[in-house]
């Protein structure tokens, strides 16, 4: 049985984002469904609430090109 919403091996691209482009609070690289890339940062907890946000920055898309469910990246430590 096959799990439809997973991509194939095939589908996995590789990409080299340059992290120096981004914001120094991005914690994560990624492309959208609709293939535009951002940066998601570091949640917080808004001023005067009880719950987290976290900014999505517009992004380069560095040429990815795979699945956009396999793009997600962390930045490194």
């Amino acid at each position: 049985m096959t799990d439809m919403n997973r991509p194939s091996p095939a589908a996995i691209a590789i990409v080299d984002v340059d992290w120096s482009l981004a914001p120094a609070n991005a914690r994560w690289w990624a492309v959208d469904e609709d293939g535009r890339a951002h940066w998601y940062c570091t949640p917080d907890i808004a001023h005067m609430s009880s719950f987290w946000f976290s900014d999505q920055i517009p992004a380069p898309t560095f040429g990815f090109a795979g699945d956009w469910r396999t793009s997600l990246i962390e930045r490194l430590k």
